[in-house]
Order: structure tokens, then sequence, then C-alpha cells
């Protein structure tokens, strides 16, 4: 087998490597979602109790904070955001290790793939820190119904109006662009050894919380546990990412959202 031939095997092996993890990471983090993350129902029956069985939920009891529920909180936040943000995440990955391959092949310190992922997961805590907070101070208030869905109308269609206004912004272009353009970022911002492709992980989903954490935020709107709100946006971000009208969608669900946000905002008052 020639040394060219040699090379394009090793590439397919670490490609279908690469996409059996990523395939069983996603789908652990969907059937931790699935199974409520740790609450004590799951995401189907709270889905369901949003839909059909709205005043059940609003009977049950507001939840207790303390370390314990924060952390089981910070947690269903992280893996939600692994189930939903690590697929279109992939062609990214790929690429990282294709090209960490090729490194190898001319004499280079080969790096696991994982650590690029870890750190691009990192990021992804780091967002998830956040919703902790905002969930607390939203619970706090009586802003947040113990179904996790907002309890306020004038705060849903402020989400809604900043998340479509958000999506028109030349940040949020700016962090798709990179998004959408794994090989740019890997041809301008290739970094060798252990450290360089952490600090590329983490470079990456910085981009990537800056593309989509305020699409994410719906969520509160939505249902945090609200499968369908999880799974559209899960679906919306796939796309946006990686079709080429991608960015065109993203600019009509912006001017979409700002006339939901508009028209919840006219209701409430």
């Amino acid at each position: 087998m020639s040394i060219d031939k040699a090379v394009e095997s090793a590439i397919k092996r670490d490609r279908i490597i690469v996409l059996g993890a990523l395939f069983v990471v996603v789908s652990l983090s969907w059937i931790y979602v699935l199974n409520g993350a740790g609450m004590n129902m799951s995401a189907i029956e709270m889905t369901r109790m949003n839909f059909g069985g709205g005043g059940m939920g609003m009977m049950m009891m507001p939840a207790v904070w303390d370390l314990g529920y924060a952390c089981l909180m910070f947690v269903m936040w992280w893996v939600m955001m692994v189930a939903m943000m690590l697929p279109s995440a992939a062609p990214m990955v790929l690429l990282f290790a294709a090209m960490n391959r090729n490194q190898k092949e001319n004499g280079n310190p080969f790096v696991p793939t994982s650590f690029f992922v870890s750190a691009y997961l990192i990021a992804w805590a780091g967002f998830s820190l956040m919703a902790v907070g905002a969930q607390w101070g939203l619970e706090s208030v009586d802003l947040l119904s113990p179904m996790l869905v907002s309890a306020n109308m004038v705060v849903g269609g402020l989400l809604l109006l900043a998340a479509g206004v958000y999506q028109l912004t030349p940040l949020k272009q700016a962090c798709l662009r990179h998004c959408r353009s794994p090989l740019q970022f890997i041809l301008t911002r290739w970094r060798s050894g252990s450290g360089g492709a952490f600090r590329m992980g983490i470079e990456h989903g910085t981009y990537c919380v800056g593309c989509c954490w305020f699409l994410m935020g719906l969520l509160f709107f939505g249902g945090i546990m609200n499968l369908y709100w999880i799974a559209g946006l899960a679906i919306y971000v796939f796309l946006e990412k990686s079709i080429p009208v991608g960015h065109w969608i993203g600019h009509a669900v912006g001017i979409a959202l700002i006339i939901w946000g508009v028209v919840v905002l006219a209701g409430a008052i």
C-alpha cells in the first residue's frame, strides 16, 4: 500500500472513530435529558404537562435552591447543551481530527481529538453557569414557574424581542461565520500541541456560544425542559450552521422573533 493510500485509510478510520464517539456522547446526553436530567419527572412528562396540564404544573411547589439543587441544574443545562450543540460542531471536530492526522504524518506531535472537544464543551459549561444564575434569579422573583416556563408575558415578549434583535447584530453574524467556516478557522487559528488544541477548542466554543446564547435563552420562554423547544432549537442551530442559506435563515428567524415579541408584549399590556 502506498503512503498516500495509508494516510487516506488512517483518516477514514479516524473519521469513523470520531463520529462514533460523538454519536455515543450525544445519544447519552439525549437519554439523560429525556429521563428528566435528574429531576422528579421525565422531560416527556414535563412537556405533556406544559401543553395539556398547565394547571397541574402551576400547582407544583417551587424548587428549594441550595448547593445540591444548583449543581443539579448546572448538570442539566450542560448536558442539554451537549445534546443540542455537539451535532452542529461535528464538521469542525472531524476537520480537526483530519488535520491532526496530517500533522502526525509530517512528524509533529499527535494530539487526541478529545482535547479539542473537551475545551469546546468547557465553553458551553461557562454558558450553563450563567443560565443557572439566570434561572435562579427568575425563579426567586416568580418570573419562572415551577415547570421551568416563563410565568410573565412581558418577560417572555422581551426574550423573544431580544433574541430576534441579536440575530441581526454584527456580533451574531461574526460568530456565525466562524461556525459556518471550520476550514477557515483551522487554517487561520491552528496551534500545535495539546495546549494549542485546547485553546482552539475554547476559542471555537466561544464563537459557538456567541452565535447561539440568545437562542438558548429562549428556553426560558418555551420551557427549559420542553422537548419541542429543545429539539426545535437543536435542529435550527444545525441548519443555520451547515446549509448554504443558513445565514439568510438566521435573518428571517430574527425578524420573525421580533414580530412575535412585539405581539406578545402588545398582548401583555
